[in-house]
């Protein structure tokens, strides 16, 4: 079940990878994500120190937190790998010039997991492209439909 989508990800990169990833959430941070409160359309992913960080990822903390908690809606978050999984990230992201974006947060299990794609950037024809692709597959089914 889906939580919240970056479909700007998909409009910004060509995705060729995706991996799944826990996080390291808060008590209140869980509460808001399942609340719905959470945006991922200006958040990014980062690998520092060989861990791999979510960055800009802003979950708005509900009005009824702790009083003794002070939220903060936009802290870094600590993503959760296999081993292996992160060697072959800091290998590509470092080499191969890929960028690690978040591309949706969803329910596997009852545990919060965010999916992560590994994409290059497209440029502004590629983009045109897409669009263009895009509108005349929604203008063919428009035909379609019309002629049935």
């Amino acid at each position: 079940m889906s939580i919240a989508e970056n479909k700007k990800a998909f409009h910004d990169y060509f995705i060729e990878e995706r991996y799944e990833a826990g996080m390291v959430l808060e008590g209140w941070e869980v509460k808001a994500v399942r609340a719905g409160r959470i945006q991922l359309k200006e958040s990014y992913v980062v690998l520092r120190n060989g861990a791999v960080w979510l960055i800009g990822c802003h979950i708005s903390p509900l009005a009824t937190a702790s009083t003794h908690v002070h939220p903060d809606p936009t802290r870094s978050r600590k993503l959760l790998l296999h081993g292996e999984e992160i060697k072959r990230l800091i290998g590509k992201v470092e080499r191969a010039g890929y960028t690690l974006v978040p591309l949706n947060m969803h329910f596997t299990k009852g545990r919060i997991k965010l999916e992560i794609g590994l994409g290059k950037g497209k440029k502004q024809f590629d983009k045109r492209a897409t669009e263009k692709e895009r509108d005349w597959q929604r203008e063919k089914q428009r035909l379609m439909r019309r002629d049935a």
